[in-house]
Formats: structure tokens, C-alpha cells, sequence
């Protein structure tokens, strides 16, 4: 072999990853990502020879698999998730997706059997109390009886409970926030994807600056968030106001 071919595999090989270097790159078993190859949720590394090398696509796509386990996705789910990916995204498109699915909020969840929730809240439970703290978004039922709590905010659910709020209204809340805030979530990865990521692409940024950029925009968001829906409540109650002086007339 030439001194040209050899400097020709080598830039070929730049940037691609042996198996252990991709294992050590997302922190996942050989195992674990030959597995993941086999369900399509990776594709097939590269062959050079009898050598198979991964690319940024390979990184991209199991740590996003690895986002979705995090949040209880199943199997199932993961390859439907997966499945519904463009033929043509790229790295750094899969990266943004990995963001805007992981937490928005620092104070992440902690899991506790109901026993222990029910220790830490030094009372005992009903199911209609998960019930409205799942509703209110506080507790969320997890696997093998266990829940993922919202510490902070366990106080205040807590304290409706003691003031009796109906469980109706708490689920009827649920559905109005879960109803608006998927149309926010995708609005929003729109405006990321459409005006946000072509602008990074043509500097030159990785994928790692496009999920810097997304966790630093995420507080903001919920700070836009909060005061939209401050400004949406003063606004009905003056429409209200409005309303009664004029059937007063």
C-alpha cells in the first residue's frame, strides 16, 4: 500500500469510532448497542475491511435513546419514537430533539415508594389524594408501585388537599395544561428547528452547542411562560369586570 492510500484511509477514518471508543463515547454496553442495532434503532456501523466504525448519526441516535429511557419510555415506544425520525435528520437535528425532551426544571422529580411519600408527608394517602397530586402534577405513578415526586412543590399540593380541592377540577387542569402545552412543545421545536438550527449550522457549531444554547433558552422559556399566563389572567379578569359592569347598565 502507497503512502497516498494510506493517508487516504486515514482522513476516510477521521472522525468515525471503533465499538469501544462509541461504548466509552455514550456510556453503553457492547451488548446494549448491538441490541439496539438489531431493532433499527441505530443503524448498522460503517465497514472498512473487516473493522466497523460509528459516526456522529450512531452517537446521536443512542443518546437519544437513552433520553427516552430516562423518561419511561418502553421499548415499544422508543421505536415508534424513533420510527417517526425524518430518513434525512442529521446529528445535530436529533441532538435538538434530545434536548428539548429532557427536563426543563432543575428540581428533578424524586422517586419514593408510598410508603416513603407517605412518611415524608407524615399522612396517610387515599387514592383520590395520589389521584389529584398526579393531577396537579406533583406525584407521577412510576414503575413497580413506586412514584417520581416534585419535593418542592409537595407542600403546596398538600395544602389544597387540606382545603379540599376537588379532584375534577385538578384533572380538568391537567387537561388543559397538557392540551396547551403540547401545542407550545411543538410550536416551539418548530421555531427551533426552522430558525435556531440553520443559523448554528452555518458557523460550524456541534451538537453540543445546540443543546447548550436549548438548556440556557429553557429558563427563560418557563420565566415567558409564567408571565404570559400572569398577563392572560389579568386580562380575563378585566374582560370580566368589563362583562358585569355592563350588564349592571
Amino acid at each position: 500500500m502507497t503512502s497516498e492510500s494510506v493517508a487516504d484511509q486515514v482522513e476516510e477514518l477521521r472522525g468515525l469510532l471503533t465499538l469501544d471508543e462509541l461504548t466509552n463515547r455514550v456510556g453503553m454496553s457492547v451488548r446494549n448497542v448491538r441490541f439496539y442495532t438489531t431493532k433499527g434503532l441505530v443503524p448498522p456501523p460503517l465497514r472498512r475491511g473487516r473493522s466497523g466504525y460509528y459516526t456522529p448519526d450512531h452517537v446521536a441516535r443512542l443518546e437519544l435513546v437513552q433520553e427516552l429511557q430516562s423518561h419511561g419510555f418502553t421499548l415499544s415506544a422508543i421505536e415508534k419514537y424513533v420510527a417517526g425520525l425524518p430518513d434525512d435528520a442529521s446529528p445535530e437535528d436529533i441532538a435538538l430533539r434530545r434536548s428539548m425532551l429532557a427536563p426543563w426544571q432543575a428540581d428533578l422529580p424524586v422517586e419514593l415508594s408510598r410508603t416513603e411519600l407517605e412518611q415524608r408527608t407524615d399522612r396517610t394517602l387515599s387514592d383520590d389524594d395520589l389521584e389529584i397530586l398526579t393531577a396537579l402534577g406533583i406525584v407521577f405513578p412510576s414503575k413497580r408501585g413506586h412514584y417520581e415526586v416534585a419535593l418542592s412543590q409537595l407542600s403546596v399540593g398538600l395544602g389544597l388537599l387540606d382545603l379540599g380541592f376537588p379532584l375534577e377540577a385538578a384533572m380538568a387542569s391537567a387537561a388543559i395544561y397538557r392540551r396547551h402545552g403540547q401545542e407550545i412543545a411543538h410550536e416551539l421545536y418548530d421555531v427551533f428547528r426552522r430558525m435556531v438550527w440553520p443559523v448554528y449550522q452555518e458557523s460550524g457549531a456541534s451538537p453540543e452547542t445546540i443543546q447548550e444554547v436549548v438548556e440556557r433558552l429553557k429558563p427563560l422559556s418557563i420565566a415567558s411562560l409564567v408571565s404570559a399566563y400572569e398577563a392572560g389572567m389579568d386580562e380575563t379578569k378585566r374582560e370580566n369586570i368589563k362583562r358585569k359592569a355592563q350588564r349592571r347598565d
